[in-house]
């Protein structure tokens, strides 16, 4: 349908005739053809070239990091918020939802932790775990270990008697 407008046609070409004569100097001649000649660049040159190459390079870099990190940190948030509000809702306000007679909550109301809470109780028996490992650690009261290691003496010899017993009664 257009295909036929978008071709130009043969008959429209306009050839203009210059009508002062053209000419150019032999220097410019000259550094046209050296130019043709070797067309490529000198090493001096090539390497401003390349160090150019590489600052922009380095800059995008850089701006595309900038701008993942701006991006996580904003996803970051997003998601912070959006889980506390789902705390919020799941936890609910054990005061603001009261039974119809105003004297309990309703069930389940408020009995969702907080992450912070969650994260303060697990600090609090991270603390009690070393604390108990540190009360178990009999290297230093050798009397200690001395009364561990009679005691299993003991218990492995009433363990025999024990085992020697079951079986002479078979």
């Amino acid at each position: 349908m257009g295909a036929g407008q978008s071709k130009p046609d043969a008959h429209d070409e306009k050839v203009f005739a210059p009508q002062v004569p053209i000419s150019f100097s032999p220097d410019v001649v000259d550094q046209l053809s050296d130019n043709l000649d070797a067309p490529e660049t000198t090493p001096q040159r090539q390497s401003v070239i390349d160090s150019h190459i590489r600052a922009r390079i380095r800059g995008e870099l850089e701006r595309l990091k900038k701008e993942e990190e701006d991006v996580r940190h904003q996803i970051e948030a997003a998601l912070e918020k959006e889980n506390l509000d789902r705390e919020r809702s799941m936890a609910g306000d054990a005061s603001a939802s009261p039974d119809n007679d105003g004297s309990a909550p309703a069930p389940g109301a408020g009995d969702v932790k907080t992450s912070a809470a969650l994260f303060g109780d697990l600090e609090e028996i991270r603390n009690k775990i070393n604390k108990y490992h540190s009360k178990r650690d009999l290297s230093q009261y050798p009397e200690v270990q001395q009364a561990w290691f009679r005691a299993g003496r003991v218990l492995q010899a009433k363990r025999s008697d024990y085992s020697e017993l079951l079986e002479r009664s078979r």
